[in-house]
């Protein structure tokens, strides 16, 4: 599937994807179908494990995997790690000497991957491809749509021969944003409910995801978002439908006890909120509740409250 690997010189691959997860294996797993690929994961033992195979989509799968300080050469990089990983990844990146560096992260991330990469070309674009990790098992949900920003169209045609559909967008930030409002309506429900993205379009959660999609509308749209009001709602219940078996992101690492990505999502959200003086309650408040779920317990037994 994959070229031989050798410690001493591992070689140079057409496409590394850095990360892991669910969706980072789903990708490199199809990649590996049609071409070379390697994956580089958060440390060595995870690496091996990944190279003595791992189940994706129902299929066992050997990758050439890599912990970040033995990663080889790269044409060309694809990250697909959480927003707080960034620069880190960013760093691994540049140590491929790559051509070029595409994020398929959530949240905005463009501004601080070019400044952690310098002169490396870099780019970030959206994905609604979905999947989750049961224990050592990978379950794609979705392939969903891959966009990404001009000057990547030999990454969009490698994905799209992989089985990944994918085009090129003119308009990535407003796509951008089209996606963060999917994400802020999603993520944060699904992990305070614990419930699958499917769970949403139905009482009580869709009222909460009606909500969060009314708040965040006005606020993207005055920062670029090409939907209106209702075709910004359609957009976030399509995604519920077709992504309706997934377990969000969010979702996920509140199961694994893993800090989540409401920083990059919610809280970056109520930022740019605030610039535009736009109240945002719905937000604030499963932020929240979040933050709290995040924390470790405070209580004080009754008898050393005298």
């Amino acid at each position: 599937m994959s070229p031989e690997r050798t410690e001493e010189a591992p070689g140079r691959y057409p496409i590394v994807v850095i990360g892991a997860g669910a969706l980072g294996l789903t990708f490199a797993a199809r990649l590996a179908g049609v071409g070379p690929v390697a994956v580089i994961a958060r440390t060595e033992a995870r690496a091996q494990a990944l190279r003595g195979g791992i189940e994706v989509g129902g299929q066992s799968i050997s990758f050439d995997a890599f912990a970040a300080g033995d990663a080889p050469r790269a044409d060309h990089v694809i990250m697909l790690v959480k927003a707080g990983d960034t620069e880190a990844a960013a760093r691994t990146a540049c140590a491929m000497h790559p051509q070029a560096v595409l994020s398929l992260q959530n949240g905005l991330v463009e501004e601080r991957l070019r400044e952690a990469l310098g002169a490396v070309r870099s780019g970030q674009g959206v994905t609604t491809a979905a999947a989750w990790r049961d224990g050592d098992r990978v379950v794609p949900v979705g392939l969903g749509e891959t966009l990404v920003p001009p000057g990547f169209e030999a990454v969009a045609e490698q994905l799209s021969q992989a089985g990944l559909p994918t085009r090129v967008e003119p308009e990535i930030y407003a796509a951008r944003l089209a996606k963060l409002l999917v994400n802020l309506a999603i993520n944060p429900v699904t992990a305070l409910f614990r419930v699958p993205n499917g769970a949403l379009a139905a009482p009580p959660y869709r009222s909460y995801v009606e909500a969060l999609v009314r708040e965040a509308w006005p606020v993207l749209r005055a920062e670029g978002l090409a939907l209106d009001a209702a075709a910004a709602k359609k957009r976030v219940f399509d995604v519920i439908a077709g992504t309706a078996e997934n377990r969000s992101s969010m979702l996920q690492d509140v199961l694994a006890g893993r800090p989540t990505e409401i920083g990059a999502l919610t809280v970056a959200f109520l930022a740019l909120a605030a610039r535009h003086r736009a109240d945002a309650p719905t937000h604030a408040a499963l932020c929240h509740l979040l933050r709290l779920s995040e924390a470790p317990p405070q209580f004080t037994p009754a008898s050393q409250q005298r």
